[in-house]
């Protein structure tokens, strides 16, 4: 697939960034223990505030006891092409200063910045890295065992690249890289502006 066919930069940005897209195909290939850890070491190393490192990821690989406890968590319409992921994974974030136990108001941002590292880090590597918010949080929550500090984000499901043709019609026409708002939809200088 030639990227720049779906994705046209406005100014020089090095290839992993146009590179890096949600696909849904998957091949139900499992993924090494070493392969996941890479994922999050490179998450590991995002910028935050004060070094409080809020991002905590809790996975499941295919295959063993815990997968069906986060497949289950999905909607419907993510079950339906993630149940060929090798790890699905739930991001939460600390909401309060490891120092302090005071709030700190950047935990999603800096979480965020976390998961732009994992899914950067998964694409380099030709891995399928699709974020999602298709699921239901107040469960995750507690069938995870999450503690009241942390804040459910989202959910990951990983693999390797599968044949689009296996997925239902209905997402073979999404099955392509997304294009982006201009930088003058989102960039303002000096004030804001709708």
């Amino acid at each position: 697939m030639n990227i720049h066919e779906f994705r046209k930069p406005e100014y020089d940005v090095d290839p992993i960034f146009l590179n890096r897209w949600s696909p849904r195909a998957m091949s139900g290939e499992e993924i090494s223990q070493t392969e996941i850890l890479s994922l999050f070491e490179a998450a590991r190393w995002a910028p935050s505030a004060n070094n409080n490192q809020s991002w905590r990821f809790i996975y499941a690989r295919r295959n063993t006891p815990y997968w069906q406890t986060f497949f289950d968590l999905l909607a419907e319409l993510n079950q339906i092409w993630a149940k060929n992921a090798a790890i699905l994974i739930v991001v939460i974030s600390k909401t309060t200063f490891d120092h302090s136990e005071k709030y700190a108001r950047t935990h999603t941002y800096d979480t965020g910045a976390a998961w732009e590292n994992l899914a950067l880090q998964g694409s380099s590597k030709g891995w399928v890295v699709h974020g999602m918010q298709g699921f239901d949080y107040d469960r995750a929550k507690e069938v995870l065992k999450i503690p009241d500090l942390y804040q459910v984000e989202a959910m990951i499901a990983v693999g390797r690249p599968g044949k689009k043709e296996d997925l239902p019609a209905k997402y073979l026409e999404r099955e392509f890289p997304s294009s982006r708002k201009t930088l003058s939809e989102i960039v303002m200088e000096g004030l804001f502006r709708g």
